[in-house]
């Protein structure tokens, strides 16, 4: 009776760390990503977000995927260069997000607000741009980002 009880523990030991390892491998990856402060000026005034950044193919490529939370000023920056345009998806992102496209010179080309999670319809640049920010579905319209506003990374 005492080995049985035993072995319930560990069990559950085990299926708690690897469902932990399993849900953080994509959060430890991000962890691991300079973090930025950057601005965006809108008509309703400065706004202050800290960003993630992925400025090569394998960060770029995790994204913000197997995410489950992101605080309201906080998002992730994906850099290109030089400046492409730009195909995205929500591939295994169980959040909504605003895209954010930016040009070269730190204005809002597009904004595609509210992704699908988990969509792999394809969400386009519409244009050249040299970064693209991701921040929790909702946040361009609370702030009143619009194309022509200014980005600014610090």
């Amino acid at each position: 009776m005492m080995k049985s009880h035993a072995k319930k523990p560990r069990h559950l030991l085990v299926f708690l760390l690897a469902s932990m390892l399993a849900a953080g491998i994509s959060q430890a990856v991000a962890q691991d990503l300079p973090v930025a402060e950057l601005t965006a000026e809108t008509a309703n005034g400065t706004h202050t977000f800290t960003v993630e950044v992925a400025g090569d193919d394998a960060t770029r490529a995790m994204g913000l995927m197997h995410r489950t939370e992101l605080a309201p000023d906080h998002g992730m920056l994906f850099r290109f260069s030089p400046p492409r345009h730009i195909t995205m998806w929500m591939k295994n992102t169980p959040l909504s997000l605003d895209m954010v496209f930016i040009g070269k010179d730190g204005k809002v080309h597009r904004i595609a607000a509210n992704t699908v999670p988990q969509s792999l319809e394809y969400i386009r640049s519409g244009g050249e741009v040299s970064d693209v920010l991701e921040v929790i579905a909702g946040t361009a319209e609370r702030i009143g980002l619009k194309p022509g506003d200014q980005i600014t990374l610090k």
